[in-house]
């Protein structure tokens, strides 16, 4: 009885902004929106018990136990336990957080699933502006938490619905710009290994185990904990320019690059068939001196939201929306900013409902040099491939210095895209054949992909991508020599 209500009001906020949309909008558009709207059901099935599965949807898998940590006295002697008991009677581990990989990452079959979620206690230095943080507490919870403290993440992904740990084995990064992955905060770490030794890693200490576990995937033990560098929360003025591709790294150079006090960059590019990659939205984030906007729940998702999912297989929609992000976006979200409240944005917002689809993650990382080049083989194999492209955000990352199975070997260009595929073999198999296409073309360019998706790379792609691996799989049992840990990302790769 309540939802109606609620449902009607976003209706009416768009109407309202359709009105003033200085002829932006007209039925057509209201009545796409309202559609999508009143067709977006939650369709996904529960897994059944002894099930496994992650965000793809495509991995579901069973297994033999899944473990929650304890939250009683004592957690990690049991987890101790666990790990004697499985290497006992022949099982393998795989470790878990939020399983917002789409791989099979967290999953081994028929193995032992440890859900460390429950391991979440946070603890913050403010004098020293250190985070420590046991590895299942989620950004969700580690925002708020650090936002009383006036500080902040200095590196993470755009959203918050992802665990500390998971963020730390996938070595992940964001759009906070001069920076490096998160593994450039990482201050040390507290380890367990296979035998239920508990190691702590630094650079200054088990250096090379720090660099192994730094997006090595839980191939070499288990994130008990992390001490993370933070920094304060900021009050961000918002500028935005629409400009040809072309001209958007003269345009970064020139308005943006070397203003004082830029914090936060990325762009959009435009995915509206017509109009291929032809057009990018900068957008940028200054720190500026004033008062901090208090820390709230994201505005007007549910519009938000209908307008995102109105553009999958529409490409009447992608034209909406692209004109909503172009025209009305900025007036919606307003012009100051918390540094928190730009992070403070779950994937639920977006994310696919439906049974007959999913939304499938890609990424490319290229140096800016070749990045022109790469583009134009994204508008050659995309639509060949008649690929259902949603969204391109481009941002920077700084080189690597922490990392062994490093994506970030010199300075790059990170191509963040996200594709809707039907859940079917057919879908597979068309999903398989883009993903190999644009690893070539990645390749090609002096890039690279990044692991913790789709396992639809080859093992030579895999290997040419990262020449580092099979170092990286022989140091994994110097540390595992039972292969206790083990995924399905190892089985793929690992032997071949």
């Amino acid at each position: 009885m309540n939802k109606k209500p609620k449902s009607r009001n976003w209706v009416v906020t768009f109407l309202l902004f359709a009105t003033v949309g200085v002829g932006l909008f007209s039925s057509r558009p209201i009545a796409h929106v309202i559609k999508t709207s009143s067709t977006d059901e939650d369709q996904r099935i529960p897994l059944p018990e002894g099930m496994t599965d992650d965000a793809s949807r495509l991995n579901r898998t069973a297994v033999r136990k899944i473990w929650n940590v304890p939250i009683s006295e004592d957690p990690e002697r049991q987890l101790a336990d666990l790990l004697s008991h499985a290497h006992e009677i022949g099982l393998r581990v795989s470790i878990a957080g939020a399983q917002h990989s789409m791989g099979g990452h967290t999953i081994y079959p028929d193995g032992i699933v440890i859900n460390m979620l429950p391991f979440n206690r946070l603890e913050l230095d403010a004098d020293e502006n250190i985070l420590t943080a046991q590895s299942g507490a989620l950004w969700e919870d580690i925002i708020p938490y650090l936002d009383k403290h006036k500080r902040s993440v200095a590196v993470m992904q755009s959203n918050n619905s992802f665990s500390i740990g998971g963020s730390i084995s996938v070595n992940c990064h964001g759009w906070q710009f001069g920076r490096a992955p998160i593994a450039s905060t990482v201050l040390s770490m507290r380890v367990m290994l296979a035998d239920g030794t508990i190691m702590e890693c630094s650079r200054d200490k088990n250096r090379e185990l720090f660099s192994l576990v730094l997006g090595g995937y839980g191939l070499f033990g288990i994130i008990l904990d992390v001490k993370l560098r933070v920094v304060p929360n900021e009050r961000y003025r918002f500028e935005q320019h629409i400009i040809p591709v072309a001209e958007a790294f003269s345009t970064f150079d020139a308005k943006i690059k070397d203003q004082p006090d830029l914090q936060m960059a990325y762009a959009r590019m435009n995915i509206v068939p017509s109009r291929f990659l032809d057009h990018v939205i900068l957008n940028a984030f200054f720190s500026e001196e004033g008062e901090i906007p208090m820390l709230t729940k994201p505005g007007i998702a549910k519009l938000r939201r209908a307008i995102f999912r109105g553009s999958a297989q529409s490409d009447y929609g992608k034209e909406l929306r692209w004109a909503a992000e172009t025209k009305i976006q900025p007036l919606l979200a307003g012009k100051v900013f918390s540094r928190n409240q730009l992070l403070n944005e779950g994937v639920e917002i977006y994310e696919n409902r439906s049974a007959d689809s999913t939304d499938i993650l890609h990424e490319y990382f290229v140096p800016r040099r070749t990045l022109a080049s790469f583009v134009d083989d994204l508008r050659r194999i995309i639509p060949k491939n008649n690929a259902d492209l949603l969204n391109v955000t481009v941002r920077s990352i700084k080189k690597d210095e922490d990392t062994f199975l490093r994506y970030a070997t010199e300075p790059m260009i990170a191509l963040v895209m996200l594709f809707v595929q039907e859940t079917t073999d057919e879908g597979e198999r068309r999903m398989e054949t883009v993903t190999q296409q644009l690893i070539d073309s990645a390749i090609k360019h002096n890039g690279r992909y990044y692991l913790p998706y789709r396992l639809h790379a080859t093992p030579n792609q895999f290997h040419r991508a990262y020449p580092q691996a099979k170092e990286f799989f022989r140091k994994k049992l110097d540390y595992d020599p039972n292969e206790l840990f083990q995924n399905r990302f190892y089985l793929k790769y690992a032997k071949n």
